[in-house]
């Protein structure tokens, strides 16, 4: 039974409410379900106090919708009353199969699409929330952290319009929340769920220097790569992309070689940790390249599978060997073709998901949450690892 006194303390800031876009309700529904078995038996001898009204309820979730008109203009829209509440909203700003008619023509739904959804229903909200919260696991113009000119920038736009907080998962450069350092902004990362799923998938998976190594694909996602052999124990490398800087391709200098910076990896096991896959292409030549150097088996872990270009060539290089699994989470939309590789492993992120709501609500601490140094350590203690 859960300590009264200790609830008393922590009572949350506002009703707690979710409005989930159409982009993000699949996520949503199994976020939503979470929070109320995390608060199905929290309280029992407060439940006639008025200030846990709404407390305790089978559904957190708001109905809301962005309708369109003929013309493709479309308008926020909230129908039920979110006065005074902890408002959460949800948007996957990468799902791509949701349409809308324009004029008779059928378009698909862009990330700036799905961003001015999210305002649309930040301005239906303002004024009557208590507070707002937006919840983007893909943070929409992240990639642009580098600003060397006047150039836009997403995130001072949603704390004008009055959002609290931000929240998003293994941002490309974390330091583009310096765009707004009096906000709240959190990026979390999903370490933990990805070694458990990948345990899951590899019963056999042994950690130890001996057996495994963690690789980086760049130098830019280096620092995973380090928080992972860290927690690990155990050695990491890295490539290099040397690229043509005298050509540009597709807006971008191509890449002319991938340079491996490390260790032998031969007869071991690696594990590739990144942020996202777009194309795949160059991924798949890292681990290309690890096979070439005789690595046992090859695993991929990113936050964000995108999979821009299809799954051709990931089910031809996973036909040829060059890759044993690919783990990535359920943050941003996932084709129905994923379920059909059996090399495609998915990591839930809906209960670490809840579980980061539940504690905003409540304006609990979220260091434990941002640092899963332990949840890992636990891990391996249960797959018997070390």
């Amino acid at each position: 039974m859960a300590n009264i006194e200790l609830l008393e303390k922590t009572l949350p800031v506002a009703p707690l409410k979710l409005a989930a876009l159409e982009s993000c309700k699949v996520l949503a529904q199994k976020v939503n379900d979470y929070i109320v078995s995390f608060r199905e038996n929290t309280i029992n001898e407060v439940t006639e106090s008025p200030l846990y009204v709404n407390y305790r309820t089978n559904n957190y979730l708001v109905e809301c919708d962005c309708p369109r008109f003929g013309s493709g203009e479309a308008k926020g829209v909230i129908k039920e009353t979110i006065r005074g509440t902890d408002l959460f909203i949800m948007s996957d700003v990468c799902n791509y199969s949701l349409t809308y008619s324009v004029n008779g023509h059928l378009n698909h739904m862009s990330p700036d699409d799905h961003f001015q959804d999210i305002k649309r229903v930040i301005a239906a909200s303002t004024g009557k929330a208590h507070r707002v919260n937006v919840i983007m696991p893909f943070l929409y113009e992240s990639r642009q952290h580098k600003r060397t000119k006047r150039e836009s920038l997403a995130l001072e736009e949603l704390k004008d319009m009055g959002v609290a907080n931000i929240l998003t998962f293994d941002a490309h450069d974390p330091r583009v929340q310096n765009a707004i350092p009096l906000s709240g902004f959190d990026n979390f990362t999903p370490q933990y769920q990805f070694m458990k799923a990948l345990f899951r998938a590899v019963p056999d998976l042994k950690v130890s220097k001996d057996h495994l190594m963690i690789v980086s694909p760049d130098e830019g996602a280096m620092h995973r790569a380090v928080y992972f052999s860290n927690v690990l124990g155990v050695d990491m490398g890295m490539f290099y992309k040397r690229r043509d800087y005298s050509t540009i391709v597709n807006g971008k200098n191509p890449i002319v070689a991938h340079e491996f910076l490390g260790d032998d990896v031969a007869g071991k096991d690696v594990i590739i940790v990144d942020d996202m896959i777009s194309s795949g292409e160059s991924m798949l030549d890292v681990a290309k390249k690890l096979k070439d150097r005789n690595a046992a088996r090859v695993f991929v872990c990113t936050t964000f599978g995108l999979f821009t270009d299809g799954f051709e060539k990931f089910d031809e290089y996973y036909k040829k060997g060059y890759l044993d699994k690919v783990v990535t989470t359920n943050l941003t939309y996932l084709p129905p073709a994923v379920d059909e590789r059996e090399y495609f492993v998915k990591a839930d992120m809906s209960k670490f998901l809840a579980l980061i709501i539940d504690s905003l609500n409540h304006d609990l601490t979220i260091g434990a949450v941002m640092n899963p140094t332990d949840k890992i350590h636990k891990l391996l203690q249960k797959y018997h690892q070390v």
